[in-house]
């Protein structure tokens, strides 16, 4: 395995934790306004992500970071042509981000009913824009030998990218809900119960019209029937998926997170192995596609950076296992009344 193969999983891989991570919590600050029935709902739903978020985003820092410094041409040509869409994915985190600390300065009921419609608005906007993003990615952007954009937003918005966008909202949505169901109690433990249930069934129906849907708009499958052994990872997409709805059917809420993470992850690498050795594929000319050869830094680089995440991301990975182990229990209405609590 060269060093451009290597980068290129891990470049995968870290898009993937931060799915993982990151998900969970768009998926609760989208279903926020449905299941938070009172000002007490909502604030335990923010509580039960609270310690964590800003720390999920690490993970969408980290993967800009190496697609900067592994892939420095797909860096350049990827935030040129998805602008608008990262520009509205990087507005709408810092709008959550602000909403989560100012919604209880004040108790007047307007002033956090307006800081409610921002934390859905900051978290529904990402988890369907970066679906849509992913989506383009895997069927091609039109941009030409000089790296430039021959198009709009709206070009992002067709049938296959908006498709994208709906399988990982409703990815984000579930893996929020079964979240709510480990750090809740009660009647909103139920309410999240119920939520992943009904989900299950849409997010079964989104991934088979996707995969269906890539065969006719995207060359994902060339890979997969060059090496049939790929086709693993839709298969445990699909296994991982319906062991979440068993484990979800036990009350093995924990399990069933573990689960739908596993499912994020293979999902994910359905659309990276099917684009191997692709980074940014481009859908006027195949020449002008930039790949994990013609895109990378030097292999000096390449070798120095190997070397750094090597030792930093474990660091990051067991300090985080640990920040999710001490946060684990679940968020009460006495947890409320401490000075740190949002």
């Amino acid at each position: 395995m060269d060093l451009q193969m290597i980068w290129f999983f891990l470049w995968g891989l870290l898009w993937a934790i931060f799915f993982i991570t990151d998900g969970f919590d768009l998926g609760i600050g989208t279903l926020y306004p449905f299941l938070g029935k009172t000002d007490t709902d909502k604030r335990i739903m923010i509580n039960s992500l609270g310690p964590l978020w800003d720390g999920n985003e690490v993970w969408l820092i980290t993967a800009g970071g190496v697609t900067f410094a592994a892939f420095p041409a797909v860096y350049a040509v990827m935030f040129s042509s998805l602008y608008s869409a990262l520009m509205l994915i990087l507005f709408a985190l810092i709008l959550r981000g602000v909403s989560f600390e100012f919604r209880s300065k004040i108790g007047n009921p307007g002033w956090r009913k307006v800081w409610d419609t921002t934390i859905f608005i900051g978290s529904f906007v990402p988890a369907l824009l970066f679906g849509v993003a992913f989506a383009n990615i895997f069927q091609g952007i039109p941009f030409d030998r000089q790296g430039v954009y021959h198009g709009t937003l709206f070009t992002l918005l067709n049938p296959y990218g908006l498709l994208g966008g709906l399988l990982f909202l409703l990815l984000f949505l579930q893996h929020g809900a079964l979240w709510l169901t480990i750090r809740t109690e009660g009647a909103l433990q139920e309410r999240a119960h119920k939520t992943a249930a009904v989900l299950w069934l849409f997010l079964l129906v989104a991934a088979v019209l996707f995969l269906a849907a890539s065969k006719y708009y995207t060359k994902l499958y060339d890979n997969y029937l060059a090496h049939p052994l790929l086709f693993l990872l839709p298969v445990t997409a699909v296994l991982a998926l319906a062991a979440t709805r068993l484990l979800l059917k036990k009350k093995s809420y924990m399990k069933a997170w573990l689960a739908s993470a596993l499912t994020i992850v293979a999902c994910t690498f359905f659309g990276v192995a099917g684009l191997f050795p692709n980074l940014f594929p481009s859908s006027l000319n195949p020449e002008y596609s930039l790949t994990a050869y013609n895109a990378s830094s030097s292999p000096m680089t390449l070798k120095i950076m190997l070397v750094v995440v090597s030792i930093f991301i474990p660091i990051v990975l067991i300090y985080q296992i640990w920040a999710y182990k001490l946060f684990s229990d679940k968020v009460t209405e006495e947890d409320l009344a401490y000075e740190e609590a949002y």
